[in-house]
């Protein structure tokens, strides 16, 4: 039954040869079962006209040739998925929860294996790569759970012969695009929601890592996936963070290094501009100076002190360097950092002096720079932070109790930490307003973007 599932998935993936960098690097070392080529579809490795290299962002060396799935392999992927979801939509809640809980089970089995690729392809520092794999399992068994919950409703009629029932259903086959910042979490919350609701799948991984979804579907295939089809994005952010005048300055900070820094500033929910009150705005700055200087290291993802791994590539490094040069060309002074390193690494970097009107308080960066704008007054504040076209978190710090209530309801965000500076949870809700997507992902409303509500009235009882 469940090969029958796994016969139908598509994920793009490394050619045949991969070099001898991933095969032989000793920091690896990882089963190869796991370095899967080609692309996976209706149940066989097919080859693609084209490919493209995958790249070390800390060294520059090739780590594999990756085959580009185009038009054609989408098209048989997606009938194949049709197909599938046909028979899939079918099985129970419980039917699907169990296969999600063995590919949660497996994936914890490959645990550092899995962290090795999201590290040599990605860049991040060997405890976050181990950290996101904890993290993306933790979706597959919390939707493996929550597959058997999916109720509907019956509603009281105002007609004695009538009865309204409400049932849910799956949409059909989702096409998920997933980013390259964290290439295993992201499509566990948006594929494990999907399986469970009963929907089958169409996967499409960033080209910039490609190696860690390949492996995620070596591991399923163990014991027979749900294909991979509907849209679902998450498309970013500019995340304010606020220090009110009434805040802990040490606990901000802390905050302010966790929120800012994790995966060298590349994530959707980071810090991206830093708004700190005008009566402890400058021991702000020092203190976040002082943290910096004492907790982030550079280096290559596999060395164990490193904490600021290499940006995805150069392009991501030179919009670093665009930022700051424009920030300092209008008066922003570089606190600590400000320049860029050898290949994809990039200091991290404090600013202060800074304006609404720069680019970094305009753009997101998604890189390891902390703008600081100096403020006034709450109002002025709140006018800044929800500025933006964009909404997905966004933070703050004070201990006015009155004001945390006011800041948190008048935010302009999808999520929101008040004294908190990472606020991911596999239990909550996901996601942004404005132009930062749709929807949500994760927690018990996550499952609802892939599914359909159905009206049914019955009359003449």
């Amino acid at each position: 039954m469940f090969r029958m599932f796994c016969d139908r998935i598509l994920l793009c993936s490394p050619c045949p040869q991969l070099t001898t960098a991933l095969r032989q690097a000793h920091t690896l070392s990882i089963a190869q079962g796991l370095l899967r080529s080609q692309a996976y579809v209706d149940g066989r490795w097919v080859s693609a006209p084209r490919s493209f290299p995958v790249l070390d962002p800390a060294t520059g060396e090739e780590l594999a040739k990756v085959a580009d799935c185009g038009a054609s392999e989408a098209g048989e992927a997606i009938r194949a998925a049709g197909s599938a979801f046909q028979t899939w939509k079918e099985r129970s809640g419980k039917e699907r929860g169990q296969l999600l809980r063995k590919w949660y089970d497996l994936m914890m089995q490959n645990k550092d294996d899995l962290a090795k690729l999201i590290t040599a392809e990605c860049g991040k520092p060997l405890k976050e790569a181990q950290g996101e794999i904890l993290y993306a399992a933790a979706f597959l068994e919390w939707f493996s759970e929550e597959s058997r919950r999916i109720y509907g409703d019956i509603i009281p009629s105002t007609a004695r012969d009538r009865r309204i029932v409400v049932l849910k259903q799956p949409v059909g086959v989702a096409s998920i695009i997933t980013p390259w910042n964290f290439p295993s979490a992201m499509i566990t919350r948006k594929v494990g929601a999907a399986l469970a609701a009963g929907c089958t799948v169409v996967v499409k991984p960033a080209e910039d890592t490609p190696l860690s979804a390949l492996a995620l579907a070596e591991v399923l295939l163990k014991y027979a996936a749900g294909t991979v089809k509907r849209v679902s994005m998450e498309l970013g952010g500019h995340a304010p963070f606020i220090v009110f005048d009434s805040a802990d300055v040490d606990k901000a900070v802390a905050g302010a290094m966790g929120s800012k820094f994790r995966n060298s500033g590349q994530t959707c929910v980071c810090a991206n501009r830093f708004l700190v009150q005008k009566g402890i705005h400058d021991i702000f700055v020092k203190k976040l100076s002082e943290a910096m200087e004492r907790e982030l290291h550079i280096g290559h993802g596999f060395e164990e002190k490193t904490t600021q791994g290499p940006l995805i590539n150069e392009r991501a490094v030179e919009k670093v360097e665009k930022q700051i040069a424009e920030a300092i060309s209008h008066g922003a002074r570089v606190v600590k950092g400000g320049k860029r390193l050898k290949g994809s690494f990039m200091e991290p970097t404090l600013l202060s002096n800074v304006t609404k009107d720069m680019l970094c308080a305009r753009e997101e960066t998604f890189g390891p720079l902390a703008p600081v704008i100096k403020f006034e007054t709450e109002e002025e504040a709140l006018t800044i932070a929800n500025s933006a076209p964009v909404g997905l978190a966004g933070y703050f710090y004070s201990r006015d109790l009155a004001q945390i209530w006011r800041v948190a309801e008048q935010l302009e965000v999808g999520m929101v930490g008040a004294n908190e500076g990472l606020l991911s949870a596999v239990e909550a809700p996901f996601g942004g307003v404005k132009e930062s997507g749709l929807g949500r992902e994760g927690s018990k409303y996550g499952i609802d973007e892939y599914l359909e509500i159905k009206y049914m009235c019955f009359g003449g009882l």
